[in-house]
């Protein structure tokens, strides 16, 4: 792929590990792709590993890195709090290069995706925070309070939020005023771009 020629030739310095891996990597049931900017494996359209050099290594990545067994500790979180799911296996020179593990690691990672053995990401908690205006205007309208509360709680903070990030209240009461024929007709406030 032409994407994925132009990357390695920009890493001068990885040049010769980035071909390696690659080739590894390409001589597996996966199909090359460039996503965020960088070389992308994928099976059946699903993400497996990802190859970057940074300024000190080469990196693997496994989108769902924590589902494999990684018995010998080469996987790290390189974004810890941020990913659950993700890992990194880190190469500072083709000596580190383990062919027969790293194989072993991305064939177990596409096994595990064709199995659904996959992490989700979290769900989005935070809680739904009505603003008085649009509390007013449910309380006074049985139907509006009973379709609001019918909405799914990510289409609710939607409709909390968008009267919450006006600054004036006139425009709050204009946007009241948009989205109560909205909820009345059971439409949520972004349904229309979805």
């Amino acid at each position: 792929m032409k994407e994925v020629d132009l990357y390695i030739e920009k890493k001068k310095e990885w040049r010769e590990l980035l071909i390696l891996l690659r080739n590894l990597l390409t001589n597996l049931e996966l199909e090359e792709t460039i996503k965020w900017g960088s070389p992308v494996y994928t099976n059946k359209g699903k993400n497996i590993v990802g190859l970057a050099a940074f300024k000190s290594y080469v990196g693997l990545w496994f989108f769902q890195g924590a589902t494999l067994v990684d018995a010998q500790k080469k996987l790290i979180n390189a974004q810890e709090g941020k990913t659950s799911a993700m890992r990194q296996w880190r190469f500072s020179s083709k000596e580190t290069l383990d062919v027969e593990m790293i194989v072993s690691y991305v064939k177990e990672a596409i096994d595990n995706q064709v199995n659904g053995k996959v992490i989700l990401p979290k769900k989005n908690l935070k809680p739904v925070i009505i603003p008085e205006l649009l509390a007013a205007a449910l309380k006074k309208d049985k139907d509006l309070g009973n379709q609001f509360s019918g909405f799914s709680l990510s289409k609710q903070r939607e409709f909390a939020d968008y009267i919450s990030e006006a600054k004036r209240i006139s425009t709050k009461e204009l946007r009241l005023a948009k989205i109560i024929p909205m909820i009345l007709e059971g439409k949520g406030l972004h349904d229309a771009y979805r």
